[in-house]
């Protein structure tokens, strides 16, 4: 049985000084020292499932291509032609080269060059050496991510005991059937430390999900988690029962309620037990952010005659739950703003807001932190 853990929280522990929040010089001082070292999490593989398949995604690394390559093999380059900065593609489709709209570079789907119009005799130019940019890539059950990193320690060892919790929900036999992207004005952390306590849900949620109870999960690796306890699957609103049935062969741990999951520094897993959704946070400025969403189910219902009926419920759920959330976290973060704002003390139920905020501070040179 899985070991449920306090997260005992420090004594006196604070929120993070407001210029955490606001000032541009530690957002990019984050920037280098966190994300740009990270992995952080893109989308599904069978989004992509066959040769030529890509899809253009948006990234705290800039514009990314996920590709099929004609060989199967699933690839990421930055999404740049190497000759003048142009982005490739946009959007996703079938190809079976990669050519530059603006002077007509064509590449490969192994992102090297097949062609570069009117550069024959151009001294200095080796084809050879003017692929796409390769973009680190791991898989974990049907999972992407991705990092800027070639130093990053492997990803299989920031999941640390995660696959072990997760077991039993079989995410490699769900596929992805919704999306949604919001536009947060607000910073990346009130995000992810929101999702990480169920502090607030009595308050922000009163008239949808209600106050829940929870509990923190132990964890090893670079992330951290907390399990609303219902026996009943929270992916939808309302007292009735859900739509679809639990998953098979769900672990008695699991059977008790829903994971929401912190893989640090920005991805965000939430496991019920008939579903599961994800929260990726893309940091764009100090009070900006874009939160994307997505949900999967478990291959069999969604081939269901009737799953994009019963799957409306869960997606209506997941969307007002976010903007809800977003909402709230815009108000806070319009009076961190305020020049006689102060850390408060947190309360019990927010441990792993301040280990969350301690990883972050950890990454950053003491000389960059805010005071």
């Amino acid at each position: 049985m899985m070991k449920r853990c306090s997260a005992p929280i420090s004594a006196e522990a604070r929120s993070l000084p407001a210029a955490a929040y606001t000032s541009p010089e530690f957002f990019q001082a984050e920037m280098e020292h966190v994300h740009r070292r990270s992995w952080f999490f893109i989308g599904r593989a069978e989004e992509v499932p066959s040769p030529g398949d890509y899809r253009a995604v948006d990234t705290v690394a800039g514009p990314v291509l996920l590709v099929r390559d004609l060989a199967g093999e699933l690839r990421a380059f930055a999404n740049t032609c190497r000759h003048r900065g142009s982005r490739l593609l946009e959007g996703s489709g079938n190809r079976r080269a990669i050519v530059c709209p603006y002077h007509g570079w064509g590449y490969r789907l192994d992102g090297s060059l097949a062609g570069a119009p009117d550069m024959e005799g151009v001294k200095g130019f080796r084809a050879s050496e003017q692929g796409l940019v390769p973009i680190r890539l791991a898989l974990w059950q049907g999972f992407v991510f991705l990092t800027l990193d070639e130093g990053a320690p492997p990803l299989v060892e920031v999941l640390g005991n995660l696959p072990e919790v997760f077991g039993s929900h079989r995410l490699e036999e769900m596929v992805c059937t919704w999306r949604a992207d919001l536009d947060a004005r607000c910073n990346w952390k009130l995000l992810v430390e929101n999702a990480m306590e169920s502090y607030h849900t009595g308050y922000i949620h009163a008239t949808t999900v209600g106050a829940q109870k929870s509990v923190d999960i132990e964890t090893a690796g670079d992330w951290e988690c907390l399990q609303v306890l219902d026996d009943r699957s929270i992916a939808v609103l309302g007292n009735a029962p859900p739509p679809f049935p639990p998953i098979e062969g769900l672990s008695a741990e699991a059977r008790r309620g829903t994971y929401f999951s912190l893989i640090l520094p920005t991805t965000q897993f939430a496991l019920s037990q008939d579903a599961m959704w994800w929260l990726q946070v893309r940091p764009l400025a100090p009070d900006r952010s874009i939160l994307s969403l997505g949900g999967c189910f478990p291959k069999g219902i969604v081939a269901r005659a009737d799953f994009e009926e019963k799957a409306r419920p869960y997606y209506d759920r997941w969307l007002k739950v976010a903007e809800e959330d977003v909402g709230m976290l815009e108000i806070q973060q319009t009076g961190l703003m305020s020049a006689l704002c102060r850390p408060g003390l947190l309360s019990w139920r927010e441990a792993l807001v301040e280990r969350i905020d301690r990883w972050v501070m950890d990454r950053i040179p003491e000389a960059r932190r805010p005071l």
